[in-house]
């Protein structure tokens, strides 16, 4: 396979050893099968790692090393129900010609509308959210429905490959893990079983959200074939979508029903997007309040 000189294994090793640092991870056996490997093109390596701590439910990393055409990284740390935190995200791609990037911790609960979360996890945060914000400025318009799964603090933004920010891309990734792993080890377990219950339905509607639209099922598709990529996506990328709860995509989401009673394959039916980042300076959020 062509080489690149571009990995995003550097970024996996720094979450491991920092995550190792503060706490007890324990290796789960997640989709083995997908451990290391070959694509249908039979060039392409698709690799992946999971892990469990006592305040982590899933920590996990997908990379595809496709040489110089694609380099691409999908890591998340999801919480414990007994936590609130907000789960970090990153996924990141790599072309031949250019960079698309999100980066953030996405709130648990929301903070458009609502202060108390947004106060609770973010108003620290907003000072290192907009040096990266000036660094990697916003990318492109990005729909209403994904926003609302997004902070204040969150990265989106596309690059050309040329300009060599992934310096810059490494140092953001290691600054917003290391807040976020400062948010587990200051985290205290809720022993309120509503709140619990809350967190645990919270994090469901993420799962199932992401699990349905995530925009990287194409490219699986087409690497492993469909019925690979829809098991890859549910039961390793965003896993719980089948054990945190039992509602559907269209419970939490109805609005995406069609006639039929399927859902609609479309990204978004809301018809607003954001061009620009609407959230001010302090963290606060400038667009049109979202439904």
């Amino acid at each position: 396979m062509e080489t690149s000189a571009f990995s995003y294994h550097k970024f996996v090793r720094f979450a491991l050893e920092e995550t190792q640092r503060r706490t007890d991870l324990i290796p789960l056996h997640l989709q083995d099968q997908y451990k290391c490997m070959k694509a249908m093109d039979g060039k392409t390596e698709i690799k992946t790692l999971s892990f469990r701590a006592p305040k982590i439910r899933l920590l996990r990393s997908l990379t595809i090393e496709g040489g110089q055409s694609m380099q691409v990284l999908d890591f998340a740390a999801f919480p414990e129900p007994e936590f609130d935190l907000p789960i970090f995200c990153a996924n990141f791609f790599t072309g031949a010609t250019t960079n698309i990037v999100v980066l953030d911790l996405n709130p648990l609960h929301d903070v458009i509308i609502g202060k108390e979360y947004r106060e609770k996890y973010y108003k620290s945060l907003v000072p290192l959210g907009q040096k990266y914000a000036e660094l990697l400025p916003w990318g492109d318009k990005i729909t209403s429905e994904s926003l609302r799964f997004f902070s204040p603090i969150v990265i989106w933004t596309k690059f050309a490959s040329s300009q060599y920010k992934h310096d810059v891309l490494y140092s953001a990734f290691m600054d917003y893990f290391k807040a976020w792993l400062e948010l587990m080890d200051q985290a205290a377990a809720e022993t309120n079983a509503s709140r619990i219950l809350c967190n645990c339905e919270a994090q469901h509607k993420y799962l199932t959200w992401r699990a349905e639209k995530d925009p990287g099922h194409p490219l699986l598709k087409k690497l492993i074939g469909e019925s690979h990529a829809k098991d890859l996506l549910k039961s390793f990328l965003f896993n719980g979508v089948h054990s945190l709860g039992s509602k559907t995509f269209l419970d939490y989401f109805p609005e995406y029903r069609c006639e039929d009673g399927t859902i609609n394959k479309n990204r978004s039916i809301m018809g607003k997007s954001f061009g620009t980042r609407p959230w001010n300076a302090s963290g606060e959020y400038i667009g049109n309040t979202l439904r």
